[in-house]
Formats: C-alpha cells, sequence, structure tokens
C-alpha cells in the first residue's frame, strides 16, 4: 500500500489530496494544525497540532512518524496575502516566507529518514512564482515565497537524486479555496490534476515545474 503524507490538511486542496489519495486506497497521513470534521471524514490517520513553521512541531512530527515509510510527501500548506507597492506589510511577506518557502524545506529535512528509493516529493507552488511569468507585478509576499520555495525544491531534486527520491515542483491553477476568495476552479478537480500529475511524473523528470493539468512551465 502506498503511503502519503499531506500538510495542511485540514482544508482545501489538502483536504481534498487526502480525501481523493484515500478513496483510491492509499494509506493517508493527514498533517495539520487543527483538524477539520471534513478531514475526520476521510479516515486518514491525523497528526494535529502540528505548525510547520516552528522547529519543535516538525521534529514531534517526525518523531512520531520514525520507522515508517512515506511514498509521497505532498507539501501543501500555504497562505496567501495581497501586497502592493502602496502597501508593503513587510510582517505579512515574512509570514508568508516562513509558511510557503520555509516549511516545505523544514518538514521534508525533518521526514527525510522516513523517505526510500521511488519516493516522491510534491511541493504545491504556484505559477505566481515564475520570474517569467510575472506580467502584472504586485502580490510581493507571495510572488517572492513560491520563487524560493521553487528553488528550494530544485536544489531537494539535486541533493536526494543518489538516494532515488524525486521532487516535483506543482502548480495547481487558480483554485476556489479560502485563499482565492472562492475563485477559480473547484479543489477537487485540482486535486484530480495535481494526483494524476505526480502520478504521470518520472524521476528523470525530478526538479522540474509544471502545472497540474501537464504543461510545464518557466522558472
Amino acid at each position: 500500500m502506498t503511503t502519503v503524507l499531506v500538510t495542511g490538511a485540514n482544508r482545501g486542496i489538502g483536504l481534498e489530496l487526502c480525501r481523493q489519495f484515500a478513496v483510491r486506497g492509499d494509506e493517508v497521513v493527514a498533517v495539520c494544525r487543527k483538524a477539520s470534521p471534513k478531514l475526520r471524514a476521510t479516515g486518514a490517520e491525523i497528526h494535529e497540532g502540528i505548525d510547520v513553521t516552528n522547529d519543535d512541531s516538525v521534529r514531534a512530527l517526525a518523531r512520531a512518524l520514525k520507522g515508517r515509510r512515506i511514498d509521497i510527501l505532498v507539501n501543501c500548506a500555504g497562505i496567501l496575502s495581497r501586497e502592493s507597492l502602496d502597501d508593503l506589510a513587510f510582517d505579512r511577506i515574512r509570514e508568508q516566507f516562513e509558511v510557503n518557502a520555509i516549511a516545505p524545506l523544514r518538514v521534508t529535512a525533518a521526514l527525510e529518514g522516513c523517505l526510500g528509493q521511488g519516493a516522491k516529493i510534491a511541493i504545491i507552488t504556484s505559477r505566481m512564482g515564475s520570474i517569467e511569468d510575472n506580467t502584472s507585478g504586485g502580490r510581493y509576499g507571495y510572488r517572492m515565497s513560491k520563487a524560493a520555495v521553487n528553488m528550494a525544491g530544485r536544489s531537494l531534486a539535486h541533493d536526494l537524486k543518489e538516494r532515488g527520491i524525486s521532487v516535483f515542483l506543482l502548480h495547481p491553477g487558480m483554485v476556489a479555496t479560502e485563499l482565492t476568495g472562492r475563485q477559480g476552479i473547484p479543489p477537487e478537480e485540482a486535486a484530480a490534476d495535481l494526483i494524476a500529475r505526480l502520478d504521470a511524473l518520472a524521476p528523470e523528470q525530478s526538479g522540474t515545474f509544471w502545472h497540474a493539468k501537464g504543461d510545464p512551465l518557466p522558472w
């Protein structure tokens, strides 16, 4: 049985990923700060009270999972704020770096011992982190933090290659969640696309940046 761990599992894309992985028969480990009734209904193994921005919290998760094999690690936890040049709230920008860029690296490093030959790591990023694709400016914290996590994912791909572990940067599209004000495609569609893309990607494509629909994205 394939074991999948998802962070940010209590709502939005993370919740729907847990549901769809469970429906297809995978063992799902759901990581979140506070579990929702909808998450409990998925039947996932829930690790609640985990703050991915806190070293001690993530170390506690790693201790709880010691000796377990994780086949797919999905770093899904994320936040979005809307800074403009006229509203540079640096505290919000820093918070987005902590959650969107540093936390996936922290979680991956802490759980490295659970990942073996053939394991896949998905980092849910955004095309808003693409420098080439930025044609409108603004959203400073979100854009910068997603560009940073793209670089982290590329470095992880190099560092984990010899162990047979693949890393993929995946953009789900604009998804109708709390982050986007419920604008975009349904989370159900986004999760299905992400799972299909992750299934299709091969180790030789590790370190690449993809739209969940199947198009490679520019850095």
